[in-house]
């Protein structure tokens, strides 16, 4: 190798080590509120927020067992896994490219030449060559177009990888929230059941006095249509028991009906702690995966700017072909028989200028996509923080209120009894006021069942469920 070819591989890889066409990635700025407007009801706070496991702060065995399951069998959770295995081999292969490809090869011709197309003396008409050897490339990243799409590849990946993350959150969500919704139909269920026992009793006693004639035959047909609407809603909530339990099963990848036995037994309604933090807007960006994921689409659309714009200029290769060749098998590989051959070479595809900027065109259009959909992402995040904010805020309220209900119902309803008993008060002012009492208790429960659901759809809105700090790219 003379000492010119020395000093062209050598300004060329100086050249490939510092040029990179393309626009430099930033990420975006995005203004963010100081703090979030939907806390100040005594029950969320804008101070720091531990989330990677907040279905814990619910205190209920059952709930943690089932996501642990879920966490490990869940089918969207393995798809989600597997993408992310692809994209990391798809990066691999752009990795593969910023190394020389090597080849080898060994061949064997024999060749019958024509007696009146030779003009000279031959030592054969008949010829055998036998060659083996090795032959390599290396394009010489010049421009940085390789580089950028190594770029676009990480950006890519971590992308892929936080979409998985959002699998995660949405998986626990499901989960709890399914969960909840089951408690939620047994006590409903439970509370129907007690009620339409009382109802009964009701109903027994009116007849009996009806018989001793010291009630109405309205009394009693009134006292058997409250029983028979009560009646009415044990099937539906029944079967939002069973729907729920199947829910829960297939999330947990087993078929349904798998967790009705463990779940059969009426257990309460997790109850949510005293206080949440919420942390600050900023730490939306870098803890909710969509937001994540969208920010990396972004990185890899600016890469591939660049990766457009280095099929603009011309590409250098450095090739060689070193082996054995010879007329005779013995003698392949005697030191007579070595050949080789090595140098630089260039491709410029100038005629193909106006394709190729069309590409680099697009692919800025693409880039101004990706940032006008990660600001999108940005906002809806900040929205459903604050819609759900305010939505458990407020049930928070309506629960109180609902508790307050009920106590001054059952109240009413033992006034109503002692008046009816002392006979001086109305058969139908206790069929009211126990049919008010069974309503209150069903918006009470149904009420307590909103408010753990709408913490779980502020943890999930908060991007909760995973560790932002270990899964930082």
């Amino acid at each position: 190798m003379n000492r010119r070819f020395q000093l062209l591989v050598a300004t060329l890889l100086l050249a490939s080590a510092g040029c990179r066409v393309g626009p430099r990635y930033h990420p975006p700025e995005t203004a963010v509120p100081a703090a979030w407007t939907g806390t100040g009801s005594g029950t969320t706070t804008n101070n720091p927020a531990g989330l990677a496991q907040w279905w814990r702060t619910l205190n209920d065995p059952t709930l943690d067992s089932l996501i642990e399951r879920a966490v490990k069998s869940n089918y969207d959770l393995q798809a989600a896994t597997a993408r992310v295995r692809t994209a990391r081999a798809l990066r691999g292969v752009v990795a593969s490219e910023f190394i020389p490809t090597i080849g080898a090869g060994a061949s064997y011709n024999t060749t019958r030449r024509s007696e009146n197309a030779i003009t000279s003396p031959v030592r054969s008409l008949d010829t055998e060559t036998y060659q083996a050897g090795f032959d390599a490339s290396w394009e010489m990243d010049v421009f940085g177009g390789k580089r950028r799409s190594w770029e676009a590849a990480t950006a890519g990946l971590q992308a892929v990888e936080d979409q998985q993350r959002g699998v995660r959150v949405s998986l626990l969500a499901e989960v709890a929230r399914n969960y909840i919704e089951l408690r939620g139909s047994q006590k409903r269920l439970q509370i129907a059941q007690e009620n339409l026992a009382s109802q009964q009793e009701v109903v027994t006693i009116t007849q009996m006095r009806f018989d001793k004639g010291l009630a109405t035959e309205l009394e009693v047909a009134q006292a058997k249509a409250l029983r028979a609407a009560t009646r009415a809603q044990v099937p539906t909530l029944e079967t939002a028991v069973k729907q729920a339990s199947h829910r829960l099963s297939v999330l947990l990848g087993e078929p349904p009906g798998s967790l009705d036995a463990e779940l059969a037994q009426t257990g309460r309604i997790p109850v949510t702690p005293p206080e949440v933090p919420a942390g600050l807007p900023s730490d939306l960006l870098l803890r909710r995966p969509d937001v994540r994921a969208s920010e990396r689409q972004l990185a890899a659309a600016t890469a591939q700017i660049g990766v457009a714009e280095a099929e603009l200029f011309p590409k250098f290769f450095l090739t060689g072909i070193a082996g054995f060749q010879s007329l005779e098998a013995g003698t392949l590989f005697s030191p007579d028989s070595q050949f080789w051959t090595a140098g630089p070479s260039v491709r410029w595809r100038i005629l193909e200028y106006p394709r190729l900027k069309a590409q680099v065109n697009a692919q800025t259009a693409q880039q101004e996509e990706s940032l006008a959909r990660f600001n999108q992402t940005v906002l809806t995040s900040l929205e459903e923080v604050e819609n759900a904010l305010v939505a458990y805020g407020k049930e928070k309220e309506r629960y109180r209120s609902l508790t307050e209900a009920v106590d001054s119902t059952r109240r009413s309803l033992d006034l109503a009894d002692q008046l009816y008993t002392a006979g001086i008060g109305d058969f139908l002012n206790v069929l009211i006021t126990q049919r008010a009492l069974y309503e209150a208790e069903d918006a009470l429960v149904q009420s307590e069942r909103t408010v753990t659901s709408n913490l779980v759809a502020l943890y999930k809105a908060l991007g909760g469920g995973w560790d932002a700090q270990a899964g930082s790219p």
